[in-house]
């Protein structure tokens, strides 16, 4: 008879023991791979960037350019720990004969976490590549941008067909009322729609040191609550080590950042955290823990839609922390505010998800 994998362990302890074990790993690793961006010249340039209806976004430039030198791409060496030590930690625990608890069949759960965590990081790392070493040959700063959009869109429609067809995830769970609403197919699109909405959101919220990657922090603790009433081991090792790894990447992101997260954390990070949140069941609550993703991306699209179409600007300038800088707020203070509003949502979300 197989053993579980607590040994009779509080599964607290043993998760604590996972996210130390994850932040050690990281905190080793971190300062040689800040050395070897400085060595391959993976830095931050000062940049003229290019919204996707061809306006210069020079409040952007004027708040941001200083930070040009800075390593980019802190997010892959998050998504090469992670996806190693899980790997380890998995394949240890299975030939130990471990059981292993899952509110899915395990093998296609580890998939879709994992083809999802890589996927739209090979896509944030290719847009980085051809931001710091293609710039001049393609006449624009990164990747086309309705390319990268019908990418994630071809990336996530797959996700949402995996969740539906290979785990039988069809509802849409609405907190408190009991009320269950079986979407069917229709589930795919839904899911795509969510997944790719926190992937860009995410990526817009990545404009300030440590913003982005202190909200995720914040936010995966209450998911890990959740996943953790219910009784979902995978992916209570996996927020565990995806945490453990941010916190050691946060020490450096901080301001003044040493190194930044990059598209390739940005747009993994965005989409496995809307995944995690289908995983749970919990797409409502993801909404409200994930809410300052969602004021960042939706600031942004406002603006760009009023200028579009009304010819004016709502807001001073978007994303909405552009707003609080031009009004004279200090990063750091954006910045841990933020986390004060991420660790109440939170902790709603959470609660509401598990009344």
């Amino acid at each position: 008879m197989s053993a579980s994998i607590y040994h009779g362990a509080n599964p607290i302890t043993v998760y604590f023991g996972i996210l130390i074990f994850a932040f050690i790993i990281t905190s080793l690793a971190i300062i040689p791979f800040i050395n070897f961006l400085y060595k391959i010249k993976f830095i931050r340039r000062v940049q003229t960037t290019i919204s996707p209806e061809g306006l210069k976004l020079i409040t952007y430039d004027k708040l941001s350019n200083w930070k040009a030198g800075t390593p980019v791409g802190g997010g892959a060496l998050i998504i090469i720990l992670v996806t190693l030590l899980f790997g380890l930690l998995f394949s240890t625990l299975q030939q130990l004969g471990i059981y292993i608890n899952s509110a899915h069949q395990v093998n296609k759960e580890i998939l879709i976490i994992f083809f999802t965590f890589i996927s739209f990081g090979l896509l944030g790392l290719y847009d980085d590549l051809f931001k710091f070493f293609k710039t001049k040959d393609r006449g624009f700063f990164g990747l086309r941008f309705k390319a990268k959009f019908a990418i994630q869109w071809i990336l996530a429609i797959f996700i949402g067909f995996l969740l539906y067809q290979q785990l039988g995830i069809g509802n849409l769970n609405i907190p408190s009322t009991g009320i269950n609403i079986h979407l069917g197919w229709l589930y795919i699109p839904v899911a795509a729609f969510i997944i790719v909405t926190f992937t860009n959101a995410f990526n817009i919220t990545d404009g300030l040191d440590g913003l982005s990657s202190g909200i995720l922090m914040i936010s995966l603790f209450a998911l890990w609550a959740i996943s953790s009433t219910v009784l979902d081991t995978i992916l209570s090792l996996f927020i565990a080590l995806w945490i453990g790894s941010l916190v050691a990447f946060l020490y450096f992101n901080i301001y003044p950042a040493r190194i930044i997260v990059g598209d390739v954390g940005a747009l993994s990070f965005g989409a496995t955290f809307a995944v995690v949140g289908l995983l749970l069941g919990k797409p409502l609550a993801l909404f409200i823990i994930g809410g300052l993703f969602l004021v960042e991306g939706g600031s942004s699209l406002i603006q760009l839609l009023s200028r579009k179409f009304l010819k004016r600007r709502i807001f001073p300038a978007a994303p909405f922390h552009l707003t609080l800088q031009k009004m004279g707020w200090p990063e750091p203070k954006i910045v841990f505010r933020a986390w004060l509003a991420a660790i109440m949502l939170g902790i709603f979300g959470a609660w509401l998800a598990t009344l």
